[in-house]
């Protein structure tokens, strides 16, 4: 049964999408080696407009062809009513997302790579217990529609995620990262090196007064920032209503220092690929510029509900619709040094984690949370760890002044791009 032509004829618009993963993973736990799996899926998803509705289902098995063609149309006697369109065949650019060299790799040499993380902790730190996931993923996914649209691309993406705990008497220090790319690079344990040398500053612990102050987020610590912003930019958040910037499109919401994009088309990068899940091309969607609210991001039909374009932001799973989603999320770095930066402060903290991060209404922009990580500076130098504190404001409100935005820049979670962020003042709370 040819699907595109028995939908084609019983409705106005058809899209079809055939999508395929394998995933890999590997685990360490307590540090030693626990598990290793491999999942596959495969299956086809399909929505149609009908009589003005929109209808969707989706299978992964291959012989429920007219199943699958019944089910879709039925659906789309209850589904939406509104304008949507599929698009036509758009240029898109050449995104580098797959790599044979992850492809390739096997289970044993996964295993490898986990064991070299753990020969650089281990003797820094042997009372550490070290908690590892390596997970390389295979990805394939082609998308037509009525129109004449008819594209396909691949990715292989690698994640390495890694917790640290030590516990020595009453003094606990946990460290977290996660890394993220679909593009081999040999020099794959810098980020290992980076968190070595964090469990060495630790060591030397200090104490600190509570009140205001200056904090410096570093790029893993920005996420406080920017998860209530990643949220707030989405055109469903947006469209249900709850994201304090509806409406505000062109006024300055925050310090002119602060850029925010969303850029699909970087090379390597685990939220990159030539189009969307809907086949719009992927492009860099400048959201603040200058501390002004220029744009939200779009799928097709959050787009259609607010009467604009769609900015090639959908993505989907198999047995779910598109929905507005972040390509590569990035805060545009600044002018000043982190060096610069630290020497500027004469009392206040570095934070490099937080406890209990993305939990709670934080489309709000308010958080509360305790400080996984972070290290006091005083006289412009950083002089030991701190523990027992947390900081507490509102995004919204905090990045109407920042002090500085740092030249340096990491990759946070593959698809966040971070600067040190400096503010000049927050409330710190240590525990009496």
């Amino acid at each position: 049964m040819d699907l595109m032509k028995e939908l084609t004829q019983k409705a106005e618009q058809v899209e079809i999408i055939n999508l395929q993963n394998e995933t890999t993973t590997i685990s360490f736990e307590a540090n030693q080696l626990k598990s290793s799996s491999v999942a596959q899926t495969r299956g086809t998803a399909v929505r149609v407009v009908r009589d003005g509705r929109l209808g969707f289902a989706a299978s992964s098995d291959e012989n429920a062809t007219m199943k699958l063609a019944a089910n879709v149309l039925e659906s789309a006697v209850y589904g939406d009513r509104l304008t949507l369109k599929f698009p036509s065949i758009q240029p898109a650019q050449q995104v580098r997302t797959y790599d044979q060299k992850i492809v390739d790799l096997s289970i044993p040499r996964l295993v490898e790579i986990g064991r070299e993380i753990l020969d650089l902790i281990i003797p820094v730190e042997p009372d550490a217990r070290v908690n590892l996931n390596l997970t390389r993923s295979v990805q394939s996914a082609s998308l037509r529609n009525q129109t004449g649209l008819d594209i396909a691309f691949e990715r292989s993406p690698l994640g390495l995620e890694l917790e640290i705990d030590r516990i020595v008497g009453d003094d606990v220090l946990i460290i977290f990262d996660v890394v993220g790319t679909t593009e081999w690079n040999d020099e794959y344990l810098g980020f290992v090196h980076r968190l070595v040398e964090q469990l060495k500053m630790a060591r030397k612990l200090t104490t600190m007064r509570s009140g205001n102050m200056p904090v410096l987020f570093s790029p893993f610590g920005a996420l406080a920032l920017a998860l209530p912003l990643h949220e707030g930019l989405n055109g469903k958040n947006v469209y249900k209503g709850v994201s304090p910037m509806r409406d505000k499109i062109g006024e300055k919401l925050f310090d002119e220092k602060i850029t925010l994009s969303d850029d699909g088309t970087l090379h390597g990068r685990p939220g990159s690929a030539p189009y969307d899940d809907e086949g719009i091309p992927h492009k860099r969607n400048v959201l603040v510029e200058k501390g002004v609210l220029k744009s939200f991001i779009y799928d097709l039909r959050t787009a259609a509900k607010f009467g604009v374009e769609s900015t090639g932001n959908a993505q989907r799973g198999l047995f779910n619709q598109p929905e507005p989603s972040s390509t590569n999320f990035i805060i545009q770095p600044g002018d000043t040094t982190l060096k610069e930066m630290i020497a500027s402060i004469n009392e206040g903290i570095l934070v490099e984690g937080l406890l209990g991060l993305g939990q709670g209404n934080i489309i709000s922009g308010a958080f509360s949370n305790p400080l996984a990580l972070a290290f006091k500076i005083e006289k412009g130098e950083i002089v030991g760890r701190v523990k027992d504190m947390s900081i507490a404001g509102n995004v919204y409100e905090l990045l109407k002044e920042v002090d500085a935005v740092s030249q340096e820049t990491e990759w946070v979670y593959g698809s966040f791009h971070a600067p040190y962020v400096l503010l000049p003042q927050m409330n710190v709370v240590t525990k009496e």
